[in-house]
Parts: structure tokens; sequence; C-alpha cells
């Protein structure tokens, strides 16, 4: 008996090595599923991935690459798949296959159907546009009187006024669409006006938001400290505003990023339009990872410079976004040695919204604490918003100027069928408290009374650089006297 109880034992032991050897473990390979963002993604043999735009009734391939440029991005916690995009968590679900419209490819002709493009359009509007409601958009009636001005024969340039004016109706800060040069070039056909001889045209200065900023941190700057920079001119200035007050120009939130582009691809295409088709040629989370150790090295020069000032001047005002990574990056070296949460978010997706996300800033240890004052104003957009409602949650942190433009949802991309990109805001960006600031834009704490136009914004500044600067140090001495 004891003998025959031994062998039992030693199968139990075999049986349970050999058990834990079989055991499956967690596997990132198959088929994803996002919640609220209308993506699948397709892992294959953890060496590729493949994403896709999906709707009710179209699935679309978006991008695809070798597995290991995402895969830093991703982790996997009970049947939950995160990637992480900036400082934005994407979360997705495990499906049994892809979905049948991505296992068969449309024919050229529906491709190219202009009724076809305006219902996966619309099918992506009605899932996913987070501000029906705040906008008091009635979306039936909408979708109806929109189609309607459709017929299967539409061109191109129909389909592309409607698909235009549908996002004007929505009034979506952050809405865009991108056709093709040729009905770029048949709609300028149409829109180009016949001078009469006898018209005069009077001749106003326009400004572009970096020309403005460029003006005024030349001006304002009592000591220009700004250095070591591989464009023809600074995205981010900085120096002595007085003795005792820093001040740091930040002009975008993106375009840092050395993507070792060619001289003679900048000097054809313009640097921005290079830059872009640049970073499309990488994974999103590889190009912002780019971007944040980019504006590190830069900021690293800033604080070493500025640690002294008593106070420090961040200008925000002609910024009209980038990255919100970017903006977080920035204002860490402001918050001390911890992690603070500045902000929540979540992602409309149906009749629902998926669960709230706080967003947190990583502090420094040798962290700038003492007053910080923001310059914002109505040209404040994006990113430079994310960088301002964080704002709110650090304590020794004024705002001064003009609310921001309240374009604060991150915008979600998508492809049509005939290879047009479009984009509608999907995401409620909200500050600790729960609230919104869509199309309100974030408060501040002393208001200079801005025009809202934007170039007669920019001329008052322009043609008053002096009067400027006095506004501003006026506002930071009644602030710091309150």
């Amino acid at each position: 008996m004891m003998r025959a109880f031994s062998v039992c034992c030693m199968l139990l032991v075999l049986c349970s090595c050999e058990s834990t050897k079989t055991s499956k473990t967690p596997t990132l390979n198959g088929v994803w599923e996002s919640i609220g963002s209308g993506w699948i993604l397709q892992i294959k043999d953890s060496t590729a991935y493949q994403f896709y735009d999906v709707t009710s009734i179209s699935c679309l391939p978006r991008s695809a690459g070798p597995f290991k440029d995402i895969k830093g991005n991703l982790s996997l916690k009970n049947d939950t798949l995160s990637l992480l995009k900036g400082v934005i968590q994407y979360d997705f679900v495990k499906r049994d296959t892809l979905p049948y419209e991505c296992q068969h490819v449309i024919s050229d002709t529906k491709s190219k159907d202009p009724l076809y493009n305006f219902e996966v359009f619309a099918e992506t509007i009605k899932e996913h546009y987070a501000f029906f409601e705040r906008n008091h958009i009635q979306w039936e009636s909408l979708y109806a009187a929109q189609k309607a001005k459709l017929t299967p024969a539409a061109s191109d340039v129909a389909l592309y006024k409607v698909l235009d004016e549908t996002l004007e109706r929505l009034n979506d800060n952050h809405a865009f669409l991108e056709a093709t040069d040729a009905v770029y070039e048949k709609l300028s056909a149409l829109s180009e006006p016949e001078l009469d001889a006898t018209d005069s045209i009077e001749e106003v200065p326009e400004y572009g938001d970096i020309q403005v900023a460029n003006m005024v941190a030349t001006h304002h700057l009592q000591e220009d400290l700004t250095r070591d920079y591989h464009l023809k001119f600074p995205l981010i200035q900085w120096g002595k505003l007085t003795d005792t007050i820093g001040y740091v120009q930040i002009k975008t939130m993106w375009l840092y990023a050395d993507l070792e582009i060619p001289q003679s691809q900048i000097d054809a295409m313009g640097y921005v339009d290079a830059y872009v088709e640049a970073f499309h040629k990488l994974y999103e989370g590889t190009y912002i990872e780019k971007e944040v150790k980019a504006v590190a090295h830069i900021m690293d020069m800033v604080m070493h410079d500025l640690s002294a000032m008593g106070s420090i001047v961040l200008d925000v005002r002609f910024n009209g976004g980038g990255q919100d990574a970017v903006s977080f990056e920035i204002l860490s070296r402001f918050i001390s040695d911890k992690s603070l949460q500045v902000a929540t978010q979540k992602l409309r997706f149906g009749d629902q919204h998926t669960s709230v996300l706080p967003l947190y800033i990583e502090g420094r240890t040798r962290a700038f604490s003492k007053p910080v004052y923001v310059l914002t104003s109505q040209q404040t957009g994006s990113a430079a918003e994310a960088f301002s409602i964080a704002t709110m949650a650090m304590d020794q942190v004024k705002r001064i100027g003009e609310p921001t433009s309240g374009a604060m949802s991150t915008a979600l991309e998508k492809t049509l069928p005939n290879g047009w990109n479009f984009a509608i805001s999907n995401e409620v960006y909200m500050d600790n408290a729960g609230n919104s600031y869509e199309n309100i834009g974030i408060p501040v704490d002393y208001k200079l009374n801005y025009p809202a136009d934007r170039q007669t914004f920019f001329r008052s500044v322009v043609n008053d650089l002096e009067r400027d600067k006095k506004q501003l140090l006026a506002a930071i001495a009644a602030l710091e006297g309150s």
C-alpha cells in the first residue's frame, strides 16, 4: 500500500508540473476592440499590428507596423488591454474575430460612393461626438437635412461641401476635414471672386501667431537667455522680464522633435508640412515621446536660467496647441516632487461614456515653487488649454488675460472610404471637480479685456508692445497685492 501511495503522489506531482508548463500565459495576440474610440487593434504573432477604424457599417485600415513600435505603450490587466498615447489611456477588450467588414475589402465603386462616404461620416458622428447636448444639436434632423443634399451622382466637391457644413453645424472646435488637392483646386476655382477694376482693397496687416509671439518676446525680455535651438527661431523663448520676474514664451505644444528631416525637403515643402509628413511615418506614441524628450531638454535650460527669479510668467496667449504630453512636461517643472492630479477625461460612445480617467503630472524634486503667472487669450487652444486647465490644480499659479478658446477635447481622427480624413471631438475634458470648459474656455484670475477677433487682438498687441508689457506687470502687481 505504501508503494502504491508513493507512485500516486509522484503522478500527482508530474501532472502538476505538466499543468504548470502548459498553462496559458496572458497574450496580447489577437483582436481587440476599443472602448469609446471606434478602433480595432489586431496583433499578429507578436510581430505586427494593424489598426482599423470601425463603425456599425464600415471597417477601414488605419495604420500598421511592427509590434515592437507599440509594445512599450501597451499593458494588460485582467481582460483589459490599455494603450497609452501621450497622457491618455485607451482601453480595449478582446474579440473572438475581426468584424465581418474588416475581412472584406470594399470595391472601388463603393469606396467612391458619395452616399456611402456620407453614411460612414454620419455614423462616426452619431457614435462618438461628445457635445450634442451642450451645443443643442438635434442630430437626427441635421443628419436627414444634410443627406438630402446628396445624390448617388454627387461630385466630390458637393460631398465636401455637405461634410464641411455638417461639421460647422456641430460647432466643434476641434473638427476638421481634409480632402485631396484636386478637390481644393476645384473649390478654389469656384470661390475666386471677380474683382471690378474700380474695387479697392484696404490693406490691413495680417499676423501669424508665432510671428506675434516672436515680436512680444523680443520686446518684453529685458535679458534674452534663449539658446541652443535647432530651428531658425525658438519655439520657447525665455529670459528676464524684470530683475525679479522670469518670462517664458511658449509658442506651440509641438514641432520640438528632431525628426531628421532633410533640408531639401524643408526647402521644397516648408518646415511644418515636412514635419507633418515625417511624423506620420512614425507610430503616434513614438512621435509623442520624441516631442516630450526634446521639450524636456529645452525646459532643463529654462529652469537652470530662471530658478533664482522671484516669479515666472508663462505666456501661451499665441499658442494654438499640439500635444498634451508636451504641456504636461513643461508644467512638471512647477510641481514639487509628487504626482499631482490635474484633470479628468472620459470618451463618448453611443449613449454611454467610458469611466472617468484621472490625468496626472509627475512632479520634480527641485521644482519652481514660487509664484507663476500664466498668460492666456482666446487664441490659446487645444493642448495649450490642457496646459491651462492643469494650472487650476496648482496652488502657486494664477492666470491672466482672457479665457481660452474652449477647444478642449482631443480630436478623434478618422478616415473615410474615399481616403479623406476628418476628426470630431469625442472626449469630455474636465477639471478635478468635473467641470467641462468646452466652448467656454479656461477662466482667468485677472482679465485684460483682449479683443475676441484673432487679427484684431494680434494688431492690438503689435501696435503697442510697451502697453502690453505694462498691462502684464500691472496685473502681476495687483495679484501679488491681493
